[in-house]
């Protein structure tokens, strides 16, 4: 019996008869990608070039892209639960779960700068900092960690800052699973329902019966409970990125102050206490607690 090989003689694997080799005026990989433009974007500004600023600008471009579709996702989120099409809902969130496990995992790659190798092109990024993201501000406002006084960073970013204005005064992906399970006839009260969508989210002492009821009842409908757990992986997940940033920060500059004027360290800090879903949380104190 013969063995059919794919290679020539010469070891070179010869292209497949059906491929195309001939794309003029045909829409191609790169065209479809604006390869040209995306791989042209990355400007190092040390002179001269250090080889590792590629990686620090690599690093923050790619988490740029996550974070555009990961606004994507919570913003469908939003449109599809009021319409209450809760498992295409779902499955937004399942992507947005994925990509915070990536951009997350990214973490490890700018870890490999060392302190040395950052710290000779560092003053090269002037007032540039992560802080100046309006892409991270505009998840955050989706989420409910709403911050009217952000907006004005972005003054000089028009597009920024109408697309944060627009998102502070639309309702948070929180607001909008508790408009549906209102709909669905769970007591969510009415002051939460009726709320200013323009203030951040505060803790809510009586909405914790009602995640209570959803999580102990056997009569809750899967979908509502999943969503739930939905949000409490997003902010774990949320968290998990913030300490790896802290933790990738303070291995590569130590208790330095930030490029943008913030402590540092001690600024990445504080974020780890930020939550977005506070009485998803407090439930679990409750949950099979003695009446």
């Amino acid at each position: 019996m013969s063995v059919h090989n794919s290679e020539s003689n010469d070891g070179i694997r010869p292209i497949e008869n059906g491929v195309r080799t001939d794309f003029h005026g045909a829409m191609t990989y790169g065209r479809y990608l604006d390869l040209d433009r995306l791989l042209a974007a990355q400007h190092p500004v040390s002179d001269p070039e250090h080889h590792d600023e590629l990686l620090f600008i690599i690093q923050h471009q790619t988490t740029e892209l996550w974070l555009k579709l990961m606004l994507h996702e919570l913003r469908e989120f939003r449109r599809l639960i009021d319409a209450d099409d809760l498992g295409k809902a779902l499955k937004a969130i399942a992507r947005v779960k994925a990509i915070q496990r990536t951009i997350t995992e990214q973490w490890t790659v700018l870890a490999t700068l060392t302190p040395r190798e950052y710290a000779q092109f560092r003053g090269e990024l002037g007032n540039s900092s992560g802080f100046q993201s309006y892409q991270y501000r505009a998840v955050e406002f989706i989420l409910g960690n709403k911050n009217a006084g952000m907006i004005k960073v972005f003054s000089s970013e028009p597009d920024a800052q109408a697309l944060l204005q627009q998102l502070l005064e639309e309702p948070t992906v929180y607001d909008a699973l508790l408009r549906y399970m209102h709909r669905a006839g769970l007591p969510i009260p009415e002051h939460i329902l009726s709320r200013d969508v323009t203030q951040p989210w505060t803790f809510q002492e009586d909405l914790v019966p009602v995640f209570r009821a959803v999580y102990e009842s056997e009569d809750t409908p899967w979908g509502i409970y999943e969503a739930c757990e939905d949000l409490v992986d997003l902010e774990d997940n949320f968290q998990f990125w913030r300490f790896r940033h802290l933790r990738t920060v303070q291995r590569t500059i130590g208790f330095k102050r930030g490029t943008g004027g913030s402590s540092g360290i001690d600024f990445l800090r504080r974020a780890l206490d930020l939550t977005f879903f506070p009485e998803l949380y407090a439930v679990r104190t409750d949950i099979g607690a003695t009446p």
